[in-house]
C-alpha cells in the first residue's frame, strides 16, 4: 500500500509484536539499572511469553547453558553454538560480568541519535524472529562493540575527516599511515552515498574497482567501512529505515577482490546494523565473480542473501532504481558525479564548546529519563497503553528534533555536511536532488524531477 508503514515498524505492530517490544524494553532497562532485577537469575536470560505482554517478563534459570533456553519443556534451542556465528552470547556474558551498567544506557542512546527508540529496538527483535532473548543478547553485544572495540561516536564519528586529515602531518609513522589511508578512500570515492532507489531508500554506491588489496590498512579500511554505515544511518528515517546498495563491477579483476573487508562489512550488517539492508545490487558483474559469491553467499545469513539482485545492464537497474536516478555513470540521467570537499579549517569550532554541548546533553538527557519512565508505564497500565505510546512518541520526536540541535557539537562535519546533502540546521533535512527531503512524516517521500515529492510503496526485500 502507498505510504504505508512496514510491518514491525512504530505504528504497524501486531498484538503480539507490541508485548514482544515490551518484553524488550523490560529487559533492556533491567541490564541499564534503570529497572532491577526481581530475581538473581534474572541476569541469566529471558523466557519469551507467547501471549500478552506483561510488565514483568518470566524469567527462567538455565540448565545446560544460560544462552539455550527451554520452550513448552522441550530441548529446542533458539541461540545454538552454530546460530550464533559473531559469538554474540559469549559477548553478552562478559557484557553483564564486566560492564557498568550506565555505560551501556549511554552507549544505547548514543545510538539512537535521531531513530524513534522502538525502531531501534524493533530492528533487533525482527533480526532475531521475535526472540526476545536473541535480540537482548544481539542489543548487548552490538552496545559493547560501539563502545568498547570500535569506539564509534567517542571516536570514529567524533574525530571523523577533519583528524584523519590532521593525522596526515602526525610524526607518528603510524598514525600517519592510517590517516593517509582513510581518506585515500574518500578522495577515490571507493563509496559514496547518493539519492534514492525507488522506495525512497537512500543509495551507497561501491565502485570496486578502485579497492586493491593491501592499498590501505585493514584498520582503515575498517574504519571507513563503519564511517560510511554510521553516515548513511543519519540518512534514515522511520518511514525509510533501510538502505540500498550497489556494486559497481564495472572493470572487476581478481586484483579488486579481498576478502577480508568483505567479512567485516557482512558482519557489521548482520551483527551490528540489524535490518539496515533493503537491497544489494551487484551491478555488471564478470564471469569471474561467480565462483567468488558461491563463497560469500556462503557467509550470508539467508534472509541477506534473498536481498540480493544482480544486474547486467541499465534495463534491470531500472527495476530498482528510476533512470532519473541512475547517475550518469552507470548508464542512467543523473548528472551528478562525485567530487571529494576536503575539510575546512574552522568547521567542528561548535564542538569546542563545552558549555553548549553539555547544555544540549543535559536537556537531552531529560528527555531520555522521560521516555525511559513513560515507557515502564506503558508497560504496565494496559488501561491507559493508547494515550502513553502517543507520549512516548511525542518524545520521540523530541528526541529526534533534539539530536540535530546536538549533531555539530558532538559529530565532526563530514563530506555530505559540507555539500549540503545533510542538513542538521534544517532538522535533518535531507537533500539529494533539486528537492529535499524530509525525515518528518509517516508517508515515505523521494524526491522525482518529473513529479516532486512522491509517495512510495513497501518491497518485499524490506519485509523479513
Amino acid at each position: 500500500m502507498v505510504g504505508s508503514v512496514l510491518p514491525g515498524r512504530p505504528g504497524n505492530l501486531t498484538p503480539d509484536q507490541e508485548a514482544k517490544l515490551q518484553e524488550l524494553w523490560t529487559a533492556t532497562l533491567r541490564v541499564f539499572g534503570v529497572l532491577a532485577p526481581n530475581k538473581p537469575e534474572d541476569a541469566e536470560g529471558l523466557q519469551s511469553t507467547s501471549g500478552t505482554a506483561t510488565s514483568e517478563p518470566k524469567v527462567t534459570k538455565k540448565k545446560q547453558s544460560m544462552f539455550r533456553r527451554q520452550k513448552d519443556e522441550d530441548d529446542s534451542k533458539t541461540a545454538t553454538d552454530k546460530d550464533d556465528k559473531y559469538g554474540q552470547s559469549k559477548a553478552f556474558q562478559q557484557v553483564l560480568a564486566t560492564q557498568n551498567p550506565e555505560n551501556l544506557r549511554k552507549a544505547f542512546w548514543s545510538m539512537v541519535k535521531h531513530d524513534h527508540p522502538d525502531g531501534l529496538l524493533l530492528r533487533f527483535l525482527r533480526a532475531r524472529k521475535w526472540d526476545v532473548h536473541n535480540a537482548l543478547v544481539m542489543l548487548i553485544a552490538t552496545m559493547n562493540w560501539r563502545m568498547q572495540e570500535v569506539h564509534v561516536d567517542d571516536d570514529i564519528m567524533k574525530k571523523g575527516e577533519a583528524q584523519a586529515m590532521q593525522d596526515t602531518s602526525n610524526s607518528n609513522a603510524t598514525i600517519k599511515k592510517e590517516g593517509h589511508d582513510f581518506l585515500a578512500q574518500l578522495k577515490l570515492g571507493k563509496s559514496f552515498l547518493h539519492g534514492t532507489d525507488k522506495e525512497g531508500r537512500p543509495m551507497c554506491f561501491v565502485r570496486v574497482r578502485l579497492h586493491r588489496q593491501g592499498e590501505q590498512s585493514e584498520t582503515s579500511l575498517e574504519r571507513y567501512t563503519v564511517y560510511t554505515i554510521e553516515t548513511a544511518r543519519l540518512l534514515l528515517a522511520s518511514h525509510v529505515d533501510t538502505a540500498a546498495i550497489v556494486f559497481d563491477m564495472t572493470g572487476f579483476s581478481m586484483a579488486n577482490m579481498d576478502y577480508a573487508p568483505v567479512k567485516f562489512m557482512i558482519k557489521c550488517f548482520e551483527a551490528n546494523y540489524p535490518e539496515s539492508l533493503g537491497v544489494v545490487l551487484v551491478h555488471k558483474s564478470p564471469w569471474i565473480f561467480h565462483s567468488i559469491w558461491n563463497i560469500i553467499k556462503g557467509w550470508l545469513d539467508p534472509v541477506v542473501a534473498k536481498k540480493v539482485h544482480f544486474t547486467k545492464n541499465i534495463e534491470e537497474l531500472e527495476q530498482f532504481i528510476e533512470k532519473s536516478h541512475i547517475i550518469k555513470e552507470l548508464g542512467g540521467d543523473d548528472p551528478w558525479e562525485y567530487s571529494y570537499v576536503e575539510p575546512k579549517a574552522d568547521e567542528n569550532q561548535t564542538m569546542s564548546d563545552e558549555t553548549t554541548t553539555n547544555q544540549l546533553l543535559e536537556e537531552r538527557a531529560k528527555v531520555v529519563k522521560e521516555y525511559e519512565s513513560t515507557t515502564q508505564a506503558w508497560i504496565s497500565d494496559a488501561q491507559n497503553s493508547k494515550t502513553l505510546q502517543q507520549k512516548r512518541n511525542d518524545l520521540a520526536e523530541r528526541l529526534r528534533a533534539g539530536y540535530w540541535q546536538l549533531d555539530p557539537y558532538v559529530r565532526a562535519r563530514s563530506l555530505y555536511d559540507r555539500t549540503g546533502m545533510i542538513r542538521g540546521s534544517e532538522g535533518g533535512v535531507i537533500q539529494y536532488y533539486g528537492k529535499p527531503e524530509t525525515p518528518k512524516g509517516p508517508k515515505p517521500l523521494i524526491a522525482s524531477p518529473q513529479h516532486g515529492l512522491v509517495a512510495t510503496e513497501s518491497r518485499a526485500d524490506d519485509v523479513d
